[in-house]
């Protein structure tokens, strides 16, 4: 599998986020600056799982995920690297505008994906 550096994923969940819709999540709330990221960064879900989660809580976003190839590497590679990595990767995520449309959805996928 090719490694990913954590700029090269910050840039294409960028990328991800801008491509869907913001009104898809505005019942998902407005994102605290001290957000905590530890569901999705200590997950012990596959890619398998996390992309069944998708599929079933956020069909949109599952759809935007599975028509682009960059962003489904992004997410194994993020879903293969340990604790840490993640933390320093969802951190720099989380910076960028236009994320929180993609981690609201996630921490929530995050937090039930081991069921599939």
């Amino acid at each position: 599998m090719r490694k990913l550096s954590r700029s090269t994923l910050a840039v294409t969940i960028g990328g991800f986020a801008a491509a869907v819709p913001m009104s898809m999540f505005i019942s998902m709330g407005t994102a605290s600056a001290q957000q905590d990221l530890s569901p999705i960064v200590n997950t012990t879900c596959n890619y398998d799982q996390v992309v069944a989660a998708l599929n079933d809580q956020q069909p949109a976003l599952a759809g935007q995920l599975a028509a682009q190839p960059t962003s489904q590497a992004m997410l194994r590679s993020f879903l293969a690297s340990p604790p840490p990595q993640r933390q320093a990767t969802a951190t720099q995520l989380a910076s960028y505008p236009g994320a929180q449309s993609v981690i609201g959805p996630l921490l929530g996928v995050a937090g039930s994906c081991n069921n599939y």
